[in-house]
């Protein structure tokens, strides 16, 4: 393979979450007084971390969010992951060829480290991602586009910027991984192509079934 490190996003592309967690955001933004349909949260905070939506809701209305709103948010998205999360279809698979090509993984996500762990566990991918080889917004204080995650992970796991490709399926994504000096390819089994395609540069390639990265990556 051309990569020494393969960094995931998580949402949408490890595990099937943004639907199951965009609607539930939508609903309660909606609960809040503050009107988002499904579409809406799809476009603005898709690949983002929870800052976002408070920063865009205040921009936006004036009005801040209830200081317990990620506590309830997070509550409501764990009950749903528990109950219904699935992994990406193929994605099992994928992770399978690089470590059979000793190929280094990993995941950086603008979610906690709380919600990446209750996916991992619920659709059996915790056999492949062990605490070292999961990076989170929470890790450097900023979220997506913002480069941080990307270069902390690279750091992390020993590898330069030149060597790594990230695996992304959001225009903020695309943007972090160019900005960190990162090939990136663009899962769109749920972006369109052309939003993936105006972030930033755009991906090295486009894809939109899991089970064909591997290849993509010889």
């Amino acid at each position: 393979m051309r990569y020494d490190l393969v960094i995931f996003d998580n949402d949408g592309v490890l595990v099937d979450s943004e639907p199951l967690s965009n609607r539930l955001l939508a609903a309660y933004l909606t609960e809040l007084g503050h009107p988002t349909t499904y579409e809406d949260s799809l476009r603005d905070y898709m690949g983002a971390a929870l800052h976002r939506v408070h920063d865009l809701v205040e921009e936006r209305s004036g009005q801040k969010l209830p200081t317990d709103f990620d506590d309830v948010f997070q509550g409501r998205v764990f009950a749903a992951f528990e109950r219904e999360l699935q992994p990406v279809a193929g994605v099992a698979g994928v992770l399978e060829r690089l470590t059979e090509h000793g190929v280094a993984h990993c995941v950086a996500s603008s979610g906690s480290h709380a919600r990446i762990r209750v996916g991992h566990r619920t659709t059996g991918l915790d056999r492949w991602f062990d605490d070292a080889r999961i990076f989170s917004a929470e890790d450097v204080g900023r979220g997506k586009p913002d480069p941080a995650l990307f270069r902390h992970a690279a750091a992390r796991m020993g590898v330069p910027a030149e060597r790594c490709v990230v695996v992304e399926d959001s225009p903020l994504g695309v943007l972090a991984a160019r900005a960190a000096g990162m090939d990136v390819v663009g899962f769109t089994a749920m972006t369109p192509a052309e939003r993936l395609v105006e972030a930033g540069a755009g991906p090295e390639q486009l894809f939109d079934d899991m089970a064909r990265l591997a290849d993509l990556l010889a």
